[in-house]
C-alpha cells in the first residue's frame, strides 16, 4: 500500500492483492522505520459506515472504508473512493483509495502486483 500525504490530503493507493485484502479480511497495513519510532498506516474495513474517514492515534494512520465499497471492488471498474470530511474553520480532509495503476513510464519498481493502466498503449 502507498500513502501520498499533502497539505490535507491523503491518498492511499493499493495493489492487487490489497484490494482482495480489504475485501476479504477487512484490513490491510503497513509501516516505515523511522529512526527508533514506527510510522503506521493501515486501511480498515467498516460495516456501518456511510463514508470514508481518518483518524490519528499512537502513531498511526487510520482510513475506514465502509464494507459495501469493498464488496465487490476485486472485480469490478471501480477505480477507487473519495470523501472530503469538514475541520474547524473552513478547512477539509481529502481521503482518496484507489487501485494502483502500474507505470507507463520507467520505474524500477516491482509492479506485478499492480492494476493494468488504462493509459498505455499497445
Amino acid at each position: 500500500m502507498k500513502l501520498r500525504i499533502r497539505d490535507n490530503s491523503i491518498r492511499l493507493r493499493l495493489s492487487k492483492t490489497e484490494v482482495a485484502a480489504i475485501s476479504d479480511k477487512g484490513h490491510v497495513e503497513a509501516y516505515t522505520q523511522i529512526g527508533p519510532n514506527r510510522f503506521g498506516y493501515a486501511l480498515i474495513r467498516v460495516d456501518d459506515a456511510d463514508s470514508l474517514t481518518a483518524s490519528y492515534m499512537d502513531d498511526c494512520l487510520t482510513v475506514c472504508i465502509p464494507e459495501r465499497f469493498t464488496r465487490d471492488w476485486p472485480k469490478n471498474d471501480v477505480v477507487g473512493f473519495d470523501a472530503r470530511i469538514p475541520l474547524p474553520g473552513e478547512a477539509h480532509l481529502y481521503i482518496l483509495v484507489e487501485k494502483d495503476f502500474a507505470c507507463i513510464d520507467e520505474t524500477t519498481e516491482d509492479q506485478g502486483d499492480m492494476y493494468p493502466n488504462p493509459n498505455q498503449t499497445c
